[in-house]
């Protein structure tokens, strides 16, 4: 009985073998494929406005700024990067409020492939603070999130409106 089974898979193996196309004969052509991946960009999309509403002397206004997007096209097999924050002066004619009146908190960020999203809330200055970090990721990522920026409105602050300039950037 064992001879038999022995003799039928030997049977079944022969037979695998005379397929055509199974076996590549000594004279058959092969192809070498290859092929490359590109790699892109690290950039950042951020809203080119916002408004923080209206408050009072002595009050704070908040709100959030829109969505901000870090795009990591570079296809990196150790990706990472770090998102920056400055803030200038609000101005109102003669009247300023300093930069470091007004905070950035992240609040949630969410992710696309494989990157691990650090969030860093940072009072606000003219010079670039560290607000997100991306580490440990592979291939292309993204990461978003919906900023709310906060103004501390002195006490003896004159009445208008104030414009500043949020600098956020990436690399």
């Amino acid at each position: 009985m064992r001879a038999r089974s022995l003799s039928l898979a030997a049977s079944a193996a022969a037979l695998v073998l005379l397929q055509p196309g199974l076996a590549a004969a000594a004279d058959d052509p092969s192809t070498t494929v290859t092929y490359t991946v590109t790699s892109g960009a690290l950039t950042m999309s951020a809203p080119a406005t916002a408004d923080l509403g209206s408050g009072a002397p002595g009050t704070t206004v908040s709100a959030p700024i829109g969505a901000v997007t870090v795009i990591d096209n570079r296809a990196l097999a150790s990706a990472s990067w770090t998102v920056t924050a400055a803030e200038t002066d609000f101005a109102n004619g003669p009247s300023t409020i300093p930069a470091t009146d007004a905070t950035y908190s992240v609040g949630t960020v969410t992710t696309t492939g494989t990157i691990t999203a650090t969030p860093t809330n940072v009072t606000l200055s003219t010079s670039s603070q560290t607000v997100l970090t991306g580490s440990d990721g592979v291939g292309d990522n993204t990461a978003s999130w919906d900023p709310t920026v906060a103004v501390s409105v002195p006490a003896g602050t004159v009445s208008g409106p104030y414009t500043g300039t949020l600098t956020q950037s990436v690399a």
